[in-house]
């Protein structure tokens, strides 16, 4: 049957050099995003970088606009970052001194928690179900109870595809009183994320399927006057790969070109497929349930299968692109590597296929 959002999206790509099931890590860029990138790169050095940089700056306010709408954030102040991490490190930097305490999640990703232990904010585990999905009745008495300086929400997690409730969370912290940030690395072009949250990050290189090396931060006008920048300026300002701005900027619109709910609805429908799939495939564990609204499937060893070694095999014996996750990724919930895949909308159930039968395969062979 015939997939037009598939077509579409395959056909703004050079065709890929095996089948590549990573997008969670870095998506493939489509031609107009490398096209608009090498322009601007050109454009810089005929006329100067800083020339260029002013004539590219429709194209960039165009960019701020989407991510502040893909947020929910009509009114937001949005900068330019050199990715999620770095976003963060601006925002939590800047943050007012005598109030760094912070709630999150237990599978936090591990580098955040480095930059909130850097940046002095006293760290406080929220409630979870047994899948970690939050337990919004008892976070919610606990933030009553005792409200921390904010609430940071990774509402789609690193190292397991199972979606948070991202809405709940925000009507919650609204009616607390409790600025919500949320980490959208994995979430933005995923999930809807248009909850209007106090701030909100991602990167480029994942759903949205922009470059690598830039990102982005939003934030509500009232929160941003609260904060206290390191340096005078901005919170973008110094030195730019403006290039990289541009193609993000063009991935963005070509993402709401295609309508973000179709994209979505793909992007589901790619994870039940696959975790149906793999659901009996020896040696490992699905970690989602099928009807997840995710396109993530995490696959937990078992029985001496080695995620590393069988991600390694899969791409060199078979072109097969995926994530093998360890367990600094999230160092207060996840107790053993995992491997994941993450299929973009141009993946086909046959596809998938594939990637079962290697997957038998590669386990077989890193297990004899």
């Amino acid at each position: 049957m015939s997939d037009p959002l598939a077509e579409r999206w395959r056909a703004a790509r050079p065709a890929a050099a095996g089948l590549h099931l990573d997008s969670a890590a870095c998506s493939r860029q489509s031609l107009a995003a490398i096209d608009a990138a090498a322009a601007h790169a050109l454009h810089e050095s005929e006329v100067g970088g800083y020339v260029a940089a002013e004539a590219a700056a429709p194209t960039l306010d165009a960019g701020r606009a989407a991510v502040a709408a893909l947020f929910g954030l009509v009114d937001a102040e949005v900068a330019f970052t050199t990715g999620s991490l770095n976003a963060l490190d601006l925002l939590l930097g800047s943050w007012p001194r005598d109030s760094r305490s912070l709630a999150c999640l237990p599978g936090e990703y591990g580098p955040n928690l480095a930059v909130m232990e850097a940046h002095g904010f006293q760290v406080r585990i929220l409630p979870t179900l047994e899948d970690g999905r939050l337990a919004i009745d008892d976070a919610a008495f606990e933030l009553e109870e005792n409200p921390p300086d904010l609430v940071h929400l990774t509402p789609v997690a690193s190292h397991r595809g199972i979606v948070q409730p991202l809405g709940m969370v925000a009507k919650l912290c609204r009616e607390l009183g409790v600025p919500l940030v949320v980490d959208a690395a994995q979430a933005l072009g995923h999930i809807d994320c248009a909850v209007g949250a106090d701030a909100a990050y991602s990167s480029s290189r994942k759903w949205i399927a922009g470059p690598r090396g830039v990102g982005v931060l939003a934030m509500r006008p009232e929160l941003h006057e609260r904060l206290t920048p390191r340096l005078p300026a901005p919170l973008d300002f110094g030195e730019a790969n403006v290039a990289a701005r541009v193609g993000f900027s063009v991935a963005l619109g070509e993402h709401l070109a295609v309508g973000p709910e179709n994209v979505r609805a793909g992007l589901a429908k790619r994870g039940a497929t696959a975790r149906g799939l793999l659901t009996d495939v020896d040696g490992w564990v699905v970690v989602e349930e099928i009807e997840e609204a995710s396109a993530i499937t995490t696959l937990a060893p078992v029985d001496g299968a080695d995620a590393e070694e069988v991600r390694n095999w899969l791409l060199a014996e078979r072109r097969i692109l995926t994530t093998y996750a360890g367990v600094q990724r999230a160092p207060r919930e996840l107790t053993a590597p995992v491997l994941r895949i993450s299929p973009h909308v141009d993946t086909t159930a046959e596809d998938l296929e594939t990637f079962a039968e290697a997957l038998i395969e590669a386990t077989a062979a890193t297990s004899a």
